[in-house]
């Protein structure tokens, strides 16, 4: 059976991160603030949950796609206690304090894994993401088909990777997430001026 992933935070990339997943086949419950986005990934085959709570119980991974600490930090606190022994916590967000996310994890027995996902809207859409991954090497290696269906590049950091080896990474991890954007446009572009002439003859 395949295993089930929930999906806190369905916005610009939290939804073609949660698209994707379900096209690799993963069972994805899906929960946000503003229900109505996650009531349109309900009809393409998520399961909707009407709280955070809901959503993790019975998921392998919980998948945070949040805005700042304070939103991530409030969900989870949430979810925290629904959350299955042995669950992984992949936290996808950017822009989060990793002592604070961290420590909550601690405190709830949770396993977690720093994951922010570089990229543009595009790159989502097409899984072609990149992930700086650092936690537990068995929680990784678990995770590593999730990262599979959601990015095109997987950084492994290391265990504790801290802030500054994470930063310096960030630079060349955003080159590499900027060309995947650009060729994806190319590739449309080229698309679009193909089907132009094929009009015109």
């Amino acid at each position: 059976m395949a295993e089930r992933v929930a999906v806190l935070g369905i916005g610009t990339m939290g939804a073609p991160m949660a698209r994707n997943l379900l096209k690799a086949g993963f069972q994805v419950r899906v929960w946000n603030r503003t229900p109505d986005k996650a009531r349109v990934l309900a009809a393409e085959g998520a399961d909707l949950a009407e709280t955070a709570a809901d959503a993790v119980r019975e998921a392998a991974f919980v998948i945070t796609m949040l805005t700042d600490t304070a939103a991530v930090l409030a969900v989870m606190r949430q979810a925290a206690e629904s959350v299955p022994d042995g669950a992984v916590w992949l936290q996808t967000s950017m822009d989060t304090d990793l002592e604070c996310v961290a420590g909550l994890a601690e405190d709830h027995g949770i396993t977690f894994v720093d994951c922010p996902v570089l990229g543009t809207r595009e790159t989502a859409k097409l899984g072609r993401l990149v992930v700086l991954a650092s936690g537990p090497g068995d929680a990784l290696d678990r995770a590593q088909p999730v990262f599979d269906a959601i990015g095109s590049k997987t950084v492994r950091l290391g265990p504790e990777a801290g802030g500054v080896i994470r930063m310096k990474l960030v630079a060349s991890a955003w080159t590499v997430a900027l060309a995947e954007s650009l060729r994806a446009q190319l590739s449309r572009a080229a698309r679009w001026a193909c089907s132009r002439r094929g009009a015109s003859r």
